[in-house]
């Protein structure tokens, strides 16, 4: 297993670590990682590892292999040295990149508050997001909601993190907003997370600790994309 450093201090940038395994198409597996594997519609992280000879190895993709989610590999630019089990490295996170993910991340969060509607899908970019929703019809006061969103950003509400066992999971569904993306069960225990008194579901990606530190937002485009389905951008003002 891969300890998720990034779940416990999604603002760690740099981090110390040892390669477990080296994959026979060269990816390479660590004791513990602050790199976000792709999933939940949170891109891979992207960065550097550095060896102790100074050996600096671009990384440029980071997955769970074959839908394992105890483990992560990280993926090296092609070209680059290679690494083997039991080497000591150290990680340098393309930190820009990340947090404008976690802030994208918990904005959305907030979208799902001001759009009660479960939902479908969903994608998190540095500069846009967007949710799909199971929504008949779209609100008629759009102006409305984007203030009630920004309010929210602006009300410092803390962004926290508990922990539930699977089986109390599956006991509590109402917990799950996601139709189609399942919480991030598997390990015996799932995180929550939570922001103030405004939001409370199952997550597995990084978030930013405070609302205040989203910065404003804006409605984007609302898409029809089915019978109910709608699609709505978020973007930073």
């Amino acid at each position: 297993m891969t300890e998720f450093v990034f779940r416990s201090d999604s603002y760690a940038k740099t981090l110390d670590a040892d390669v477990t395994e080296v994959t026979p198409d060269g990816g390479i597996v660590l004791d513990r990682t602050i790199f976000y594997a792709a999933s939940g519609g949170q891109p891979n992280d992207t960065g550097r590892m550095l060896a102790a000879d100074g050996r600096a190895v671009p990384i440029v993709n980071v997955v769970h292999p074959e839908g394992d989610k105890t483990r992560i590999v990280h993926v090296a630019a092609e070209g680059a040295p290679a690494f083997a089990a039991g080497d000591k490295v150290s990680l340098e996170l393309d930190w820009d990149r990340r947090y404008r993910l976690m802030r994208m991340h918990t904005a959305l969060h907030l979208l799902s508050v001001v759009f009660p509607f479960p939902v479908t899908g969903g994608s998190i970019g540095e500069d846009k997001g967007r949710l799909d929703f199971d929504m008949p019809e779209v609100p008629d006061d759009l102006p409305a909601l984007e203030a009630q969103l920004n309010a929210m950003v602006a009300g410092h509400h803390a962004v926290t993190s508990e922990w539930i066992t699977d089986d109390e999971m599956a006991a509590n569904p109402g917990l799950i907003k996601t139709m189609k993306v399942k919480p991030p069960m598997g390990q015996g225990r799932v995180r929550l997370v939570r922001i103030g008194d405004v939001d409370l579901q199952p997550c597995g990606g990084t978030h930013v600790g405070n609302t205040s530190e989203i910065g404003p937002l804006k409605l984007g485009k609302i898409e029809k994309k089915g019978a109910q389905n709608r699609r709505v951008a978020l973007l930073f003002g």
